[in-house]
């Protein structure tokens, strides 16, 4: 069994200058990981904590190590105003987060909206059509290994919690059949301080593919808070390593699908932006497909 684990980084506020703290992309997306190597995982990130919070190293129970995040809204502040060797550790928590992933062979999905200056956004339409498009890769990457899987989202209120897997439900329970046979059933709901992989899930969103989304899509609004230069190192340090853990498939029609997908209403750009030397990772048969892309149309 594989499980996939899914965060959110940004929302669906308007871009305006007149409220410069409203991030220009929402960006949704996470990991899998075979069920066999979450242990192994699990306990490399409790010491990848421990590393980077010292503090924690004299911690006794290990529960109190669990609930302690890392937020990558802080590695984002070393990013943009620390000094020498707070920049250094930023770039070394990412490059150790992203050992960690290739250590374990997960692999990296997710869906990027860049927003369009001035426009009201439908945030709950936006997260529920990504969870569809990440529940489509992974119902893909499952049929080619002949497996099941559960994905699991960060818990939000649960109003949004119910409306935004409500399309996924529907789609798998419907009379005219599963369109995602090999998901063992609708995402379900965790919390980041009792999961690792929500947490694991949320430093990949939010210090890596937010920060270098805002650097490619969104340069020019210099005036908003979350555009910051020094962002731009994430993408060209990190990013290159990030889009060799992505899951791509053809689907029958030939079009690539699945890794890190880019919806830009700003300047139409693709995700080739993040990733412009990266090869895809992953190739599967084009009828394996075929019910994922269904789940890609709008």
């Amino acid at each position: 069994m594989y499980l996939c684990y899914v965060d959110e980084s940004g929302d669906g506020q308007t871009v305006d200058p007149s409220t410069p703290e409203a991030p220009p992309v929402m960006a949704i997306g996470g990991i899998i990981v075979d069920e066999s190597r979450l242990r192994a995982l699990t306990w490399d990130f409790i010491d990848f904590k421990k590393q980077f919070r010292p503090t924690l190293r004299r911690t006794a129970k290990l529960s109190e190590v669990i609930r302690t995040e890392i937020k990558g809204s802080d590695i984002r502040a070393h990013l943009r105003k620390g000094n020498r060797n707070q920049v250094r550790m930023a770039h070394g928590l990412v490059d150790k987060l992203l050992t960690l992933l290739e250590r374990h062979d997960c692999r990296v999905l997710a869906k990027i909206c860049v927003k369009e200056d001035g426009v009201t956004n439908a945030e709950e339409a936006m997260y529920g059509a990504s969870v569809a498009s990440l529940c489509a890769t992974f119902e893909n990457y499952l049929a080619g290994r002949a497996d099941r899987g559960v994905v699991v989202l960060d818990s939000r209120t649960k109003s949004k919690n119910v409306d935004n897997v409500h399309c996924v439900t529907t789609r798998k329970f419907r009379a005219g059949g599963d369109l995602l046979p090999h998901v063992a059933e609708s995402p379900v709901f965790g919390h980041s301080d009792s999961h690792i992989g929500l947490q694991i899930a949320d430093l990949l969103m939010s210090a890596i593919l937010f920060p270098a989304a805002c650097a490619t899509y969104a340069d020019d609004l210099t005036w908003n808070t979350h555009c910051h230069p020094a962002y731009a190192a994430i993408r060209d340090r990190h990013c290159p390593r990030v889009g060799k853990l992505q899951h791509r498939y053809r689907t029958p029609t030939g079009k690539w699908a699945g890794g890190v997908v880019v919806s830009d209403r700003r300047r139409g750009r693709s995700a080739s932006a993040l990733f412009p030397a990266v090869v895809p990772a992953a190739v599967i048969p084009g009828q394996q497909g075929s019910a994922a892309s269904a789940l890609l149309k709008p």
